[in-house]
């Protein structure tokens, strides 16, 4: 399937009759499904001449009707007034946007749980109660990230996702401030339990933080900096709206669904799969399957958990190792949970598992729930012999050889113990959920809180830096070669977060180098437009967000690439930390990116990912794109003829 447009904002058009509005508003209740996006956006309009002047009559008729939320017509003023409009028809030519209801009335009511009386005053105060948009009587939603809000001050307008892509418009420019101002004092509120003042954001955020909770006052001049700052490549200013193109796709022969992507750097890369390893080779356009597979049956892999399991379980995790002639398999103990209490060692070259390893401490059996390499890069070390592990309280350093630096071989011995040969484990909940490392082996990790720590290449005791949560769980993580940019994956959208910052000296550093003291960069967020979002399908959350891949000093990476559902998502990362980019003018909060590139599939996407850079060909200023389904495998290249400078 090919390529997507990049998206804009559709305008809102009043052309269509009253009473066709409401035939189709109709129909479309009918059938979630065909909501959508079109391919091109309507011309913007002036509101209809035909709106009612009397909102009298309009109170007056919904006051008749007994609607179930009372503070509803209470509210009902010039004041919260606004048009309310549905998207229809799906990715096809007839989709456009009609007038669900030509004045509705809007607000923000406290409820409480479903099923629960939720009736009274819409600043009530109850205990375990959420804040909820409700607007006519077509929208009843949580005031949360779910919403996918996207406000617009130029056209006064905010769009979102609720069984459905809504948009509505305001009459004036400050009902419209009225409303995100609001719409982000109840999210602050839902999220952290506060009420949104400045005592409780400096309670949530930290005095050193401040600036992500008041952005427009922080400082952003590293964004613009950093660059130049480090003595990187010129600026190459690409434009992802129409430079992909597919160069090869083919059927997976993994023996079942796709489950991961494992790209090397070097000759092959390999797509993990229900019953074994299909191995591909990497080429300038991308990846091509050679006849090998390896399945597991014929391998130790059935010997999970020490040799207590007699049925294999399709690894969740891979980490290539030794120049990448070897593969780490980490699989979880039982379905469900992602902690392992072992991984197996495969030998590429013969298709074997040579050796079995087992997580202990002290004496005592412990799991992982993430590997990593100790160092952007480091697969490609021949003599590599160690790797990193994170669980929910501990992060550590693993060693395959023995304590006197021989290599453990136990194809017919009894499962060796990896040696713990660095790293703290914490006796408080961090509740740690991913990590990944720097070229020079700093580390980034993500947790369950939406907090990101730095941590040094000297200690993992204690973080160098903690940037606070934003409320949502960390599930990836990525960082630059250089360490200066780390992008984090949430459900709902993307945080790219620059690290750098001036010492009292006035020398440039990264917060894994020190502490980073009150003059911290805002971060961006990189979201999906409410008609994206939901297109992209049930399964539309964020997965596995990375830069493109960077494994030498003085190289830039160039995009960074998502999975949303059925969509490969890629940003221009240039464009990104510009700070004079269109998609940050006039937002409230923190500047969030809405240009990107869609690369829709027909099924749910399993991972997307560049290729290492040294296969970028010399008319293309990025490697290929690889995106897997679970029965196919796709490479995507960038044309440097294309590019708009």
């Amino acid at each position: 399937m090919g390529t997507g447009h990049s998206r804009e904002d559709l305008d809102l058009s009043d052309s269509e009759s009253e009473s066709e509005s409401r035939e189709t508003t109709a129909r479309e209740s009918e059938s979630e499904d065909s909501y959508g996006t079109p391919s091109s956006y309507l011309s913007d309009q002036k509101r209809d001449p035909k709106t009612p002047s009397s909102l009298d009559d309009v109170e007056s008729r919904l006051r008749a009707l007994k609607l179930k939320y009372n503070n509803v017509s209470n509210d009902l003023n010039p004041k919260n007034a606004v048009k309310l409009y549905l998207h229809i028809g799906g990715h096809t030519a007839k989709s456009k946007w009609v007038v669900s209801e030509k004045l509705a009335s809007y607000s923000f009511c406290k409820t409480k749980s479903e099923g629960e009386d939720d009736e009274g005053d819409e600043e009530g105060s109850e205990q375990n109660a959420s804040w909820v948009l409700i607007i006519g009587s077509k929208v009843r939603a949580k005031v949360d990230e779910n919403l996918q809000l996207k406000a617009s001050k130029e056209q006064k307008r905010a769009d979102f996702v609720a069984n459905g892509v809504w948009a509505v418009k305001f009459f004036s420019a400050e009902e419209y401030d009225d409303f995100t101002k609001r719409y982000q004092e109840c999210v602050f509120e839902n999220t952290y339990g506060y009420e949104a003042n400045n005592e409780n954001k400096l309670k949530v955020y930290g005095k050193d933080f401040m600036g992500w909770a008041n952005p427009e006052a922080a400082d952003d001049s590293m964004w613009e900096d950093a660059d130049e700052n480090s003595g990187m490549t010129p600026r190459v200013k690409t434009n992802v709206g129409h430079d992909l193109s597919e160069e090869f796709e083919e059927a997976a022969a993994t023996g079942g669904a796709i489950q991961s992507l494992t790209l090397g750097a070097l000759d092959n890369s390999f797509l993990v799969g229900d019953s074994g390893i299909q191995v591909v080779r990497n080429y300038n356009h991308g990846i091509q399957g050679k006849g090998i597979y390896v399945n597991f049956n014929d391998t130790r892999l059935s010997r999970t958990n020490g040799g207590s399991n007699t049925n294999y379980v399709t690894p969740r995790k891979t980490l290539l190792m030794k120049a990448e002639t070897n593969m780490l398999l980490m699989s979880p103990v039982m379905g469900g949970k992602p902690h392992s209490t072992g991984l197996h060692q495969l030998d590429i070259e013969t298709g074997r598992v040579v050796s079995e390893w087992r997580f202990e401490k002290d004496g005592t059996d412990i799991t992982m729930r993430d590997i990593t390499n100790d160092s952007k890069g480091a697969q490609m070390d021949p003599s590599g012999a160690t790797f990193l592990g994170l669980d929910d309280n501990r992060l550590c350093r693993w060693d395959m050889r023995d304590r006197k630096g021989i290599v453990q071989n136990i194809v017919n011995e009894s499962t060796p113990v990896l040696n713990w040969t660095q790293g703290h484990q914490f006796s408080r909940g961090t509740n740690f959920q991913c990590f990944a490392t720097t070229g020079d082996g700093s580390i980034v990790v993500g947790s369950l809180d939406g907090k990101i720590r730095l941590y040094s290449t000297s200690s993992m005791r204690q973080a160098k830096t903690a940037f606070p949560g934003l409320g949502s769980p960390i599930t990836h993580v990525d960082v630059t070669y250089d360490g200066k940019w780390i992008l984090g994956t949430t459900d709902t959208y993307l945080i790219l977060i620059c690290s750098l910052f001036s010492d009292k000296d006035g020398k440039v550093k990264t917060g894994f180098a020190g502490r980073m003291g009150n003059r911290i960069s805002a971060p961006r967020l990189l979201k999906l437009n409410p008609l994206d979002s939901h297109m992209a399908g049930a399964n539309n959350r964020f997965r596995n967000a990375q830069f493109s891949w960077v494994t030498e000093n003085g190289k830039q990476e160039r995009h960074l690439v998502t999975t949303v559902g059925k969509f490969s998502v890629i940003w221009n990362f240039q464009q990104v930390k510009d700070g004079s980019h269109k998609c940050y003018q006039n937002q409230v909060g923190l500047k969030s990116c809405y240009c990107y590139k869609v690369v829709p599939k027909d099924e749910s996407i399993v991972d997307s990912r560049f290729m290492h850079e040294k296969f970028a060909v010399s008319d293309s200023p990025e490697a290929p794109l690889v995106v897997a389904t679970p029965m196919k495998v796709s490479s995507f290249s960038i044309s440097s003829s294309r590019l708009h400078m």
